[in-house]
């Protein structure tokens, strides 16, 4: 089950990844997952690059196993982050919100793997023609900014579309969605949600509370109308978005109104006034515990899967 192209790609020993969460993913939380057998990510959001060189330099003081820098394109510190990966020797890097494409060359000579988050067919066939090394395809279900297809819908799509190894993120918390991605082509699988419940995570407990609490329908879409939607835990925040929104407002109040939000609930732990950026399967998280102890559970519900799939093996189906 966990003998794919990712594993031998990266050198790590499970295909999980750590998603790259702004004010999220911190050198803590990467270096425990990297530590636990998957590939941690330390996010670059819009953090300035001497913070993202310390952090990556945290991180080695506390893991030797391989580990990512996720680099947001639109970042005004972008091209900074990208000298600084390849100064400091990242294995990995991830992207999102836009094309690594003028990236590429640079990386390649530093040895870096290239693993871009993509929501489409069209953009996963051009990535892979301009040569990264794997794609995260990641569905709608996704906390954060997020696409339109369903995680179910464009795995197998992609799959089909490209050679290259694939990585399924989105609404996917437990051993019964890594079995379900696999089974749809994928070679790995990337987590988000699941993770910032984790001891090792560095968030606000009120944050992470939010979490636990939240029902099946607490995972909301703000902002389709700015071209740049948003899910998040329903609260007061997502209550006035909404409405201003529904009021015809401008794009730029609408982005004025949710800058700082996250770090408002990440950082401060105001779950009110903040943006708690969750995937649709928060209603799944019932605990916080350390990462080591998370990846292992993964494994055994998903060999507990295999195992009762293989109970069916020689069933029948009939019309």
């Amino acid at each position: 089950m966990f003998d794919s192209r990712v594993k031998e790609l990266l050198g790590i020993k499970y295909p999980i990844f750590q998603g790259g969460m702004a004010w999220v993913a911190t050198s803590e939380l990467a270096a425990a997952v990297s530590e636990a057998g998957g590939l941690g990510i330390i996010a670059a959001g819009n953090a300035p690059g001497d913070y993202i060189r310390e952090e990556i330099r945290k991180l080695k003081e506390m893991t030797d196993k391989p580990f990512g820098v996720n680099i947001m394109l639109l970042s005004p510190f972008a091209e900074d982050i990208v000298d600084i990966v390849c100064d400091e020797g990242v294995p990995v890097v991830t992207t999102g919100a836009g094309n690594p494409g003028k990236f590429l060359e640079r990386f390649r000579k530093h040895n870096i793997k290239v693993i871009p988050v993509v929501p489409t067919v069209s953009l996963a066939k051009r990535l892979e023609k301009q040569g990264v090394d794997a794609l995260i395809v990641e569905g709608t279900e996704a906390g954060g900014h997020i696409g339109e297809l369903t995680t179910m819908a464009l795995v197998p799509q992609v799959r089909d579309a490209v050679s290259i190894p694939v990585i399924a993120a989105g609404g996917i918390a437990d051993g019964r969605g890594i079995i379900a991605a696999l089974a749809l082509g994928a070679d790995g699988v990337q987590l988000g949600t699941r993770f910032v419940c984790s001891t090792e995570a560095k968030v606000h407990q009120n944050y992470k509370d939010k979490l636990i609490n939240a029902k099946d329908r607490d995972a909301l879409v703000t902002g389709r109308s700015t071209g740049h939607p948003v899910r998040v835990i329903k609260n007061q925040f997502t209550r006035e978005f909404i409405e201003l929104e529904k009021s015809g407002a401008s794009i730029e109040d609408l982005e004025k109104m949710g800058s700082g939000r996250l770090r408002l609930a990440v950082v401060e732990g105001d779950v009110d006034k903040g943006s708690v950026m969750s995937g649709q399967i928060a209603g799944m998280i019932s605990d916080i515990k350390p990462c080591n102890e998370i990846i292992q559970q993964l494994i055994q519900e998903a060999q507990q899967v295999l195992g009762r799939l293989n109970d069916l093996e020689g069933g029948e189906i009939h019309e």
